[in-house]
């Protein structure tokens, strides 16, 4: 199987928590606007990348690598070490939760379940254009093992 190789533009988001609305004598969870939105975005990238084929199937590996925008206010000093990877991103959004908004946006359009997914490889970087980087594939060494330190090089 092919794998699925696509990346979405912007400053990435991570999975917000659910929020709760009661009404009558229950309670009802839903996502807020803004994670819906990204999820929506992350989606329309998958299905782009699908090109008409159908969704993956069987177990499936993930590579994320979350590229972030180095801060306007850092110094130029700063910002070399930021873009070498001698200054890692230890900021917010939290990878995990990054990881968790991609599962949901490509489940249903990627792949049936993001059950299918069994080994995830991710890590974020500071890059000049910020976005994230994703390969879907049935085959671990396909998916890719992203080392941050090359991901560099190629951001």
């Amino acid at each position: 199987m092919t794998p699925l190789s696509f990346t979405i533009p912007g400053a990435p988001r991570g999975k917000g928590r659910p929020r709760a609305t009661r009404f009558g004598k229950g309670v009802r969870l839903y996502t807020d606007a803004k994670t819906a939105s990204y999820e929506g975005l992350v989606a329309l990238a998958a299905q782009t990348a699908l090109a008409g084929r159908d969704p993956m199937s069987g177990p499936l590996c993930m590579s994320v690598l979350v590229k972030l925008a180095v801060p306007q206010s850092a110094s130029r000093k700063a910002r070399e070490a930021m873009l070498s990877g001698a200054q890692p991103p230890a900021k917010k959004p939290d990878l995990d939760n990054v990881v968790k908004a991609v599962l949901d946006g490509c489940n249903g359009v990627a792949f049936a379940d993001d059950a299918q997914v069994c080994w995830i490889n991710a890590g974020k970087i500071y890059a000049e254009r910020p976005g994230v980087d994703v390969i879907i594939s049935s085959d671990r060494i396909a998916a890719g093992h992203v080392d941050p330190a090359q991901a560099l090089e190629a951001a």
